[in-house]
């Protein structure tokens, strides 16, 4: 892994979390805050989904780490979109 420290996974997070956010049409309904949480445990959901499938993920960089979170946070959004049913527009 990343020595980035908190702060690191932080900022990560947050750009992952906010472009994905953008490519799923959910940032309307997501702030700051969520994006950074998107961001982070979509890290830990692409990290741990390349591993499965054998990708050495731990001495990747710093941007293979940005593109496993943003995978990880894409992913997570087209689940929770599946799971809560909502189309992904801004509601009027």
């Amino acid at each position: 892994m990343l020595g980035l420290g908190i702060l690191g996974w932080i900022i990560i997070g947050g750009l992952a979390g906010w472009i994905g956010s953008k490519v799923m049409g959910t940032d309307a309904q997501q702030g700051i805050l969520l994006n950074v949480v998107v961001g982070v445990i979509g890290g830990l959901i692409g990290g741990f989904l390349l591993q499965l499938f054998g990708v050495d993920v731990e001495g990747g960089g710093l941007i293979f780490s940005f593109l496993t979170c943003l995978l990880g946070a894409v992913i997570l959004l087209f689940l929770v979109k599946a799971v809560t049913g909502r189309r992904g527009g801004v509601r009027r």
